[in-house]
């Protein structure tokens, strides 16, 4: 473990899954901001720590790729935003530093993992997801949880993408930071692409944490720090 961070917290109950959002504290559960093909021994000591079973990990790539995995471990450093699966005992995870990690679940099962960073939300990432769960037997109701990620009064965003995303998602997304410039409010953005997929607001749920602001989560556009956290979901 690394110090300036609190303990892990225990693993959030999602619908038929486990969730667990790492940060500062378990240390860097990427590679120093590197792509890589294989694990480096201290990186998967630290993911063991925290869930111990065979981590589906994700060479992420801000687009709308979803992997269905059929065995714990599978399509691990494929290139890809999203995992799906309806096999017990694989672990899905995403890493990040201001991009939100969502978790899903259904009560059938079929669990999922995204990587929505504004890039990924704007194509579509989540739709994508929440298609591919429903193609392995999901319900209609898909539970969410919205991990720690960049909030409005930190996330400074340039005007025409604003507009871009407000086209696509609704002038909801549009907000300001503490210091008044243009924001978007990524976890809007997230909530509002669910709900074009399908997702009732009622059965998506948020964290809450900046990482921008929290001393206990590494962030890139607060402090410009490679390590990543981790989302992870498994059953």
């Amino acid at each position: 473990m690394t110090s300036g961070g609190a303990a892990l917290l225990p693993p959030l109950s999602l619908s038929s899954a486990r969730v667990a959002f790492t940060g500062r504290a378990e240390g860097d559960m990427g590679h120093g901001g590197e792509f890589v093909f294989a694990v480096r021994p201290d990186v998967a000591e630290r993911r063991r720590a925290v869930v111990d079973l065979p981590w589906t990990w994700l060479r992420q790539v801000h687009g709308t790729g979803v992997v269905r995995v059929e065995h714990p471990g599978h399509h691990a450093g494929t290139p890809a935003d999203a995992a799906v699966t309806a096999t017990p005992g694989c672990a899905l995870a995403v890493l990040t530093a201001d991009c939100a990690p969502v978790a899903l679940a259904s009560p059938e099962g079929v669990i999922g993992v995204a990587h929505a960073g504004w890039r990924g939300v704007l194509s579509g990432v989540l739709e994508a997801t929440v298609a591919e769960m429903r193609g392995l037997g999901a319900s209609s109701t898909i539970h969410a949880v919205v991990g720690p990620c960049i909030r409005p009064p930190c996330y400074e965003f340039g005007p025409e993408q604003l507009d871009e995303v407000a086209a696509r998602l609704g002038d909801g997304v549009r907000t300001t930071t503490a210091a008044g410039a243009p924001a978007l409010d990524l976890p809007g953005a997230v909530r509002a692409a669910l709900a074009k997929a399908g997702v009732e607001g009622d059965h998506v749920h948020d964290v809450g944490t900046c990482t921008a602001c929290s001393p206990g989560h590494f962030s890139w556009r607060a402090r410009k720090e490679h390590q990543r956290q981790a989302a992870v979901v498994w059953r």
